[in-house]
């Protein structure tokens, strides 16, 4: 863990996972500029290094590194105890993540066990961790990265799109529980956005595609739908309408699933004679 240090922040500590590169590095870059503090989260401990150097010079911030694998037990519980414990902290951005564009019958079930482990298991326990903190200070704000596949689930790889989509319904139920106690909650639906997410999903190209936003892009429309008090953002979503008519009804259907009996068309036939 290194550290350089200035004055505290009155915004607090923003942790950010998956910070070296990519989403959470641009993260990193518009939290330090907003004022925020910052413990940055990755496995690269050069490249967060360079960040943290980078960015405090630039902001004046201060911004200390983790150099953890969150697919590592030991490692996770580490970050875990950071988030209970440091006090200054008052934003988690759950951004680390893997995915993948292969069938199931192409992947190996090893590597969407660790999908799996990254982009669920340890998102829950970070936020698991800081929810109570954040709960009995009546603030704070928790940012999960989901991904437009979370909806549009036919479009990548199966265990990726359910991941994500595990990560939407758990912010529902977060707004649901915490919405009260003072803490936000942001879930973010990036689309094709140009990372190294592409490289290592295989499927590289993606990145030159017309239709993919950049990182840049992508978090500061996430921030400025943090700041409108979005509870979901979608940045390429163009009508907002659209997100509030699909999640209307499916609110709607939510009712008419409490019945003792099946539909009709489960009904059993009397036998022709």
């Amino acid at each position: 863990m290194t550290m350089t240090t200035t004055n505290s922040s009155p915004k607090g500590a923003a942790l950010i996972t998956g910070a070296s590169a990519g989403i959470g590095a641009i993260y990193a870059d518009r939290l330090a500029k907003r004022g925020y503090d910052l413990i940055l989260v990755a496995r690269n401990a050069a490249r967060l290094s360079a960040l943290a150097n980078r960015l405090t010079i630039e902001t004046g911030r201060s911004v200390s590194t983790i150099a953890a694998d969150l697919n590592n037990k030991a490692d996770l519980a580490k970050i875990e105890g950071v988030l209970r414990e440091d006090k200054n902290i008052t934003m988690l951005v759950n951004n680390a993540g893997v995915g993948s564009v292969a069938s199931v019958l192409a992947d190996n079930v090893e590597d969407m066990d660790a999908m799996i482990s990254l982009n669920i298991t340890a998102l829950t326990r970070l936020t698991y961790a800081i929810a109570p903190v954040f709960a009995a200070r009546g603030s704070g704000t928790i940012i999960n990265i989901s991904s437009v596949v979370g909806i549009a689930v036919e479009m990548l790889n199966g265990v990726y799109s359910a991941s994500k989509s595990y990560v939407l319904s758990f912010g529902h139920t977060l707004q649901r529980d915490l919405a009260d106690k003072g803490v936000r909650i942001q879930t973010v639906l990036p689309a094709a956005t140009a990372t190294e997410f592409w490289d290592v999903a295989g499927y590289a190209k993606q990145k030159e595609a017309a239709s993919t936003m950049t990182a840049d892009d992508l978090v500061d429309a996430a921030l400025a739908g943090l700041d409108q008090g979005e509870l979901v953002t979608i940045p390429t979503l163009q009508d907002d309408t659209d997100w509030a008519t699909w999640e209307a009804s499916r609110r709607l259907l939510a009712p008419k699933f409490a019945n003792a009996k099946a539909g009709p068309r489960y009904a059993v036939k009397a036998d022709v004679v």
